[in-house]
């Protein structure tokens, strides 16, 4: 007897693929869902986290009469055309600005003015070395320059102050002490080389005439925490080095009065500048300016 085969085969289900579909569809919803939800920023919330992060940072003014915070604008604050969206009390920001506006401006004249006096005090204490161009004073809205010959200070290739320069440190010391403006010392030389044991090179020779200078003007009194002393080396010629003229131009060395706005150290607030003690102070010092000659190193 011939079997009968099986006329009816396993049916194959078609549409599997509409699970899969339907599965990938949901997450693709559920992903946009999500990214929607973080591109939505709650302004509240970021408003909130604005004026936070601005109290930190700034101080705020207190109104005393109302007893509210006053706080200028602060980051974050949404603009719509030219008005501002936030707290109305924002609008005092551009008031607090114009006020630390005019302060800022007004101790800067008068910080100008200052400076311009003690160019004057200098000029007037120094005028015969002036007159024989010998010192020069240059005035700036930021310090006061009083640039010396080193030939009046010291001989070629040396870092020993001569006689004839005591006085001019002292009287400069007199006027310096009856203020508290940061002095930096800089040293200048030419560009002709110097390779010997003591100093290496122009820069180590510079660094030490303005480290000897300083070191006088502590004697002279002048707290030392106010000085710097800085070599420049050739680096920084005022003249032109080709000519023995333009060499003796450049071989110089310079007080620099800094202003209070520009001065990078600072004694604290309270902590007045003392002088040394009058014992302190050489007694050749006390010798009287007059114009003296000198060879040029």
């Amino acid at each position: 007897m011939i079997r009968r085969k099986h006329s009816e085969e396993e049916h194959v289900n078609l549409e599997r693929w509409l699970v899969s579909y339907a599965d990938f569809i949901t997450l693709l919803f559920a992903f946009f869902v999500v990214m929607y939800a973080i591109s939505s920023i709650n302004e509240g919330k970021y408003r909130v986290l604005s004026e936070s992060l601005s109290a930190v940072f700034k101080e705020p003014q207190k109104d005393h009469n109302l007893g509210q915070t006053l706080e200028p604008i602060q980051i974050g604050q949404l603009k719509k055309g030219n008005d501002l969206l936030g707290d109305p009390a924002a609008s005092h920001g551009s008031v607090s600005s114009e006020s630390t506006t005019e302060t800022a401006g007004e101790n800067l004249e008068t910080e100008h003015a200052r400076l311009e006096s003690l160019a004057d005090q200098i000029e007037a204490a120094l005028s015969p070395y002036i007159l024989d161009d010998l010192v020069a004073i240059k005035r700036h809205d930021l310090w006061v320059e009083v640039e010396m010959k080193s030939g009046l200070f010291f001989s070629s290739g040396k870092a020993d102050l001569s006689k004839e320069s005591l006085p001019i440190l002292y009287r400069l010391s007199e006027i310096f002490r009856e203020i508290d403006n940061t002095i930096h010392v800089e040293g200048h030389t030419d560009n002709l080389p110097i390779n010997t044991p003591e100093y290496p090179s122009n820069w180590a020779l510079s660094s030490a005439r303005a480290a000897v200078v300083v070191n006088q003007l502590m004697r002279n009194g002048i707290d030392p925490r106010r000085m710097a002393a800085i070599g420049y080396g050739e680096y920084h010629p005022v003249a032109d080095n080709g000519t023995e003229e333009g060499r003796y131009q450049n071989r110089r060395v310079v007080i620099v009065l800094m202003s209070h706005g520009a001065a990078r150290y600072k004694l604290s607030s309270g902590d007045r500048i003392q002088d040394l003690d009058a014992s302190q102070k050489p007694v050749s010092g006390t010798a009287p300016i007059a114009s003296t000659e000198v060879a040029k190193p």
